[in-house]
């Protein structure tokens, strides 16, 4: 005759499974404080979208050693660490979806992922402007791309930014050229402070500089409105290192 009570026998197996996945969780927690930064954006990248590989090299999430040191030496874009230039992709990516951009000959903001970096340019065109005509000043619009741009790029603290104001060639008469390399700095400085007061942090800036209508758009003509525009330039760790190097006097 069975003793009351012993179907309950086997309460303490499931107890002793949480425990186990409890402390199995404790164990992750604490292996992951311990990895440096790569590894942490890897982890949370694959969360975001688990069903993803992290990088091309990797269908996991730590980057394969042996690919990304090989790669290095081939080229641009493979001098550049796998993760880095999936974190680029993944900021461009987000930007344009927040951005909603549409129609191609009109859109307001250009992204381009280059050896450099991501370069981000915002269009100051007459249907929809970035700022009031001949001024420093953001329209509604204007502040409201920069404010977007500053939220997204803040997430990611690593990247250097540079800013460059350009403007387009102007024909009609009575045009000083001084006030194009006035305009154009006043308004980099300008998407400077806005990016600061969004959520960029002073340290992330490195340059800031106003080339008045000396570099159009390529394939564009020099009058052409989409030349007046900010750039923001966000450069890879090893592209600013190499800026850095040839800038440096010889020895």
């Amino acid at each position: 005759m069975k003793k009351g009570g012993g179907h309950h026998g086997g309460a303490w197996k499931v107890a002793y499974a949480d425990f186990i996945t409890a402390m199995m969780a404790l164990f992750m927690v604490l292996w992951l404080t311990a990895q440096d930064t790569k590894i942490k954006e890897a982890v949370e990248r694959a969360f975001r979208n688990p069903f993803s590989s992290i990088t091309k090299e990797s269908t996991g999430l730590i980057p394969n050693k042996e690919v990304t040191a090989s790669s290095k030496a081939e080229g641009k874009f493979q001098s550049v660490s796998a993760v880095e230039m999936e974190t680029m992709r993944h900021i461009s990516e987000d930007l344009a979806k927040m951005l909603q951009q549409q129609d191609e000959t009109e859109k307001s903001v250009q992204l381009d992922l280059t050896s450099d970096g991501l370069r981000i340019n915002v269009f100051d065109r007459s249907h929809k402007p970035i700022f009031e005509a001949e001024s420093d000043v953001f329209t509604p619009y204007g502040g409201w791309v920069f404010s977007t741009l500053a939220w997204e790029i803040s997430r990611y603290t690593s990247f250097k930014i540079e800013l460059e104001g350009h403007t387009e060639t102007r024909v009609e008469a009575g045009v000083e050229s001084h006030n194009k390399w006035d305009l154009s700095t006043e308004r980099a400085n300008a998407a400077r402070r806005k990016l600061v007061q969004n959520g960029v942090t002073a340290g992330q800036l490195s340059r800031i500089t106003g080339y008045a209508d000396t570099v159009p758009m390529a394939e564009l003509p020099p009058t052409s409105e989409a030349n007046r525009r900010v750039t923001v330039l966000l450069r890879l760790k090893e592209a600013l290192a190499n800026l850095s190097a040839s800038a440096s006097p010889p020895k």
